[in-house]
């Protein structure tokens, strides 16, 4: 009769399927209230051992770690069923200790946060952003970003998401930068956050302009301004041979920029944005 119930058991498991996204697993160290309907001497509250087992008056050693509470109230219940008529069983996480998201990378301080309520990948970087002290459901060094931080510290455009091995989101700069929330997602327990420091934040001038010079990056900066920081064009400036260098990992590309359509036609198409270590060149008339 045992056997046959314990093979009820695992199909009515099996049944129910994985959990969904979302779905909290519960795992060691969570704490969790059982109660079954009427039946007061099977009420009790547990926390799941590193064995990933709870203790059941009655039933002994039972498996929680990776159930999520429904199911394993579907579960408890059919074992249930060898001490109580119909058991109504009722599983609650009380204490969430399993739920971690790993935040490394050199464009923020590396840290652990513990996930205590449903979080989109937009809450946690608004959370690491803008907090300047460890928030309350930080644990083990909650990360903050580094002193200064901006777009131009976090290169968000290679940062990612890590979840079981793979990359499940990439880029992170039209979410948070842009705000465009439909690039958004669900964070997992055990997802990993990795947000690369931007290496180089400086623009470099050069050529016809009155102090060829670097500057500093803001989000947003485009050609001209980044020639008006530099004292505008000499008077030998070939104002529509303008080059914007970017420097990418692979290949370099060059954008020529008719800045003198720009400024004396309102051109904006020349006006081309640029990127944390572009070069701006601005060459030189022969006459």
């Amino acid at each position: 009769m045992k056997i046959f119930m314990l093979g009820i058991s695992i199909l009515l498991v099996l049944a129910t399927g994985p959990a969904s996204a979302g779905d909290y697993l519960i795992g060691e160290g969570d704490g969790l209230d059982i109660s079954v309907w009427g039946v007061k001497d099977l009420d009790v509250s547990v926390k799941v051992r590193p064995d990933g087992k709870i203790t059941i008056p009655g039933l002994g050693d039972v498996t929680a770690s990776g159930f999520t509470p429904k199911h394993l109230q579907s579960a408890l219940a059919v074992r249930l069923k060898e001490l109580v008529k119909n058991p109504i069983v009722t599983v609650s996480v009380r204490e969430i200790t399993n739920s971690k998201v790993y935040i490394f990378g050199g464009g923020v301080q590396s840290g652990v946060i513990d996930l205590n309520r449903r979080t989109t990948l937009l809450q946690l970087l608004c959370l690491i952003g803008n907090v300047p002290s460890p928030p309350a459901a930080a644990v083990v060094g909650s990360p903050t970003v580094s002193a200064g931080a901006s777009a131009n510290v976090a290169d968000y455009r290679k940062a990612y998401v890590l979840r079981n091995g793979k990359k499940v989101k990439e880029d992170f700069y039209k979410l948070f930068i842009d705000g465009d929330t439909s690039e958004d997602i669900i964070i997992e327990s055990n997802d990993y956050i990795f947000i690369p420091q931007l290496l180089d934040k400086n623009i470099y001038v050069l050529g016809a302009v009155t102090i060829p010079r670097s500057i500093e990056y803001r989000e947003g900066m485009t050609v001209i301004e980044a020639i008006l920081e530099c004292g505008g064009f000499t008077k030998f400036a070939k104002q529509n041979d303008t080059l914007v260098l970017h420097k990418d990992t692979n290949k370099d590309t060059a954008i020529v920029v008719k800045a003198k359509d720009l400024i004396t036609d309102g051109d904006l198409k020349q006006n081309v944005k640029l990127k944390p270590g572009d070069y701006v060149i601005v060459n030189e008339s022969m006459f």
